[in-house]
């Protein structure tokens, strides 16, 4: 690596922690003013917890989301300042190409992206469970309160030819009402199981059913058997019966994916509130790139303004990124979109903006 090479990249990373380190304080500072007097309320919460499963978690969260911002801002501040010293026409005037001065600045990109993408994929989800699960102890009022106690009208799809509908199921008792288990080949029913009562015993990961009625159907006669207890066992658990969307942000991405397959094989039918959140965390990090190679190409020719003009046209773009980052999550999220094409729609339009600024620099 040549000393050009280790000259931007020390720039580079210094320009971007210090950056992040001024907006992760002036998030910290906002969220204290907000939720100081949720703090107090709770005369059992110590301070030691506060900073343990809430901040840490909201620093490594909220560390995640800005790091494009603070990645895009740094790099066109210490990149306008080269240019304003001139220091970038004198690594012209010596011969090196602008896709060679270019190297260092994609390599730095290369590194925070490998550990954006380890971070989405599975510290973030880790720490997104502690988050929730402290503010959903202590911060959350009782008609906001995300998690849910109960479903109604669940149905699965277990197989190709096995399906179980609930009328009704509480988490906390862990009992379901009106349940019925039907079994088909081809589409003809075949076996059909259903009882009143549904119990789940989790020291024994067996179903309780009361009240039970077994019907065998067949091509010349059919049967009945009932009974007033049936335990039994099926592929799925509780907790498959639950689809709320802040989940998918507590999962690692390989438990995401699986429940996303798994779902879909039961017959659930909008998930892409879990498709977005699981693209989203491969599409945020190739940002990197993007926004490095759009900030360079803006900073890198001096401009009468100086740094102000850079800085103003560069902040602009990036919250231009943010909107029609947020806009393609939401409409994702609805039944008739694709989430993927959706997701990485703003990495299309600025990536083909990046290349655009690109050409126009070189020449």
């Amino acid at each position: 690596m040549k000393i050009l090479d280790k000259y931007i990249l020390k720039k580079y990373f210094t320009s971007f922690f210090f950056t992040l380190m001024i907006l992760i304080p002036i998030a910290i500072a906002i969220d204290v003013s907000e939720k100081v007097g949720k703090f107090i309320k709770n005369e059992d919460l110590t301070l030691n917890e506060i900073i343990k499963d809430y901040y840490v978690s909201f620093i490594i969260n909220y560390g995640n989301t800005f790091m494009p911002l603070a990645l895009f801002i740094s790099v066109i501040m210490f990149t306008s300042k080269l240019s304003s010293n001139t220091e970038i026409i004198a690594i012209h005037s010596s011969g090196i190409s602008f896709k060679r001065f270019l190297r260092p600045y994609l390599i730095g990109a290369t590194i925070v992206a490998i550990f954006s993408l380890y971070s989405n994929h599975f510290i973030v989800p880790k720490t997104n469970k502690t988050f929730e699960k402290f503010q959903e102890t202590y911060l959350r009022s009782a008609h906001k309160k995300k998690t849910k106690n109960a479903v109604s009208r669940v149905n699965l799809q277990l197989s190709e030819n096995d399906y179980a509908y609930f009328g009704t199921y509480n988490f906390r008792s862990n009992n379901g009402y009106n349940f019925s288990y039907e079994h088909f080949e081809g589409n003809r029913l075949k076996y059909k199981l259903s009882g009143k009562n549904i119990k789940w015993k989790k020291e024994d990961s067996i179903f309780k059913i009361s009240n039970y009625q077994k019907r065998y159907i067949g091509p010349i006669n059919d049967s009945i058997v009932s009974g007033t207890y049936l335990d039994t066992v099926f592929n799925f658990q509780p907790k498959d019966l639950l689809y709320v969307d802040y989940l998918a942000k507590e999962m690692s991405s390989f438990d995401l994916a699986d429940h996303i397959e798994i779902s879909e094989d039961r017959g659930v039918k909008n998930l892409n509130n879990y498709k977005v959140e699981l693209y989203k965390r491969t599409s945020l990090p190739v940002s990197s790139f993007i926004l490095t190679l759009i900030a360079v190409t803006l900073a890198s020719k001096k401009r009468r303004g100086g740094i102000g003009v850079n800085l103003a046209a560069g902040i602009s773009l990036m919250f231009l990124y943010v909107f029609f980052m947020k806009v393609s999550e939401v409409l994702g999220s609805t039944a008739e979109s694709s989430p993927l094409i959706m997701v990485w729609m703003p990495n299309l339009i600025f990536g083909a903006l990046a290349v655009y600024l690109y050409f126009n620099a070189k020449r």
